[in-house]
């Protein structure tokens, strides 16, 4: 394969010229037309549309308010939503939960339990696994 070089090459002719002494007074020509064109400015608070667009931000931004305030109160869980997640949770024994708690959690289970004899026996005759539930 032979070798390029582009100094060998006939050279294409590109088809474009300027016009004889077109950069004479170029840099006149456009500093002339900028100055021709004057910009009329009108300040953003005088636009209606401005003024109405910002009436309506407002007045969406005001009825928001109590929706957003809604959704961000916390919610405290209840007792059966509890039980059921601790309850589907593998990793979790009773052994951990019984090292979680501590003397003012104690006393408050204590406090809110309160077993009748009836209710005992009930839950006792129907297991199955008695012999679980006493050694416990």
């Amino acid at each position: 394969m032979e070798t390029f070089k582009l100094e060998n090459e006939p050279k294409i002719k590109t088809g474009f010229k300027t016009p004889d002494s077109y950069f004479d007074d170029f840099s006149a020509k456009v500093l002339g037309q900028i100055n021709e064109k004057e910009i009329k400015v009108i300040p953003i608070y005088k636009r209606k549309e401005v003024i109405a667009m910002f009436v309506a931000a407002v007045i969406v931004i005001a009825l928001m308010i109590p929706i957003v305030n809604n959704y961000t109160k916390s919610k405290e869980l209840d007792e059966a939503t509890l039980e059921t997640y601790l309850s589907y949770q593998s990793n979790i024994n009773q052994y951990d939960l019984i090292r979680e708690l501590d003397t003012k959690d104690i006393e408050a289970i204590n406090k809110n339990v309160v077993l009748e004899q009836e209710t005992l026996e009930d839950v006792l005759s129907s297991s199955p696994n008695i012999e679980n539930l006493i050694s416990e």
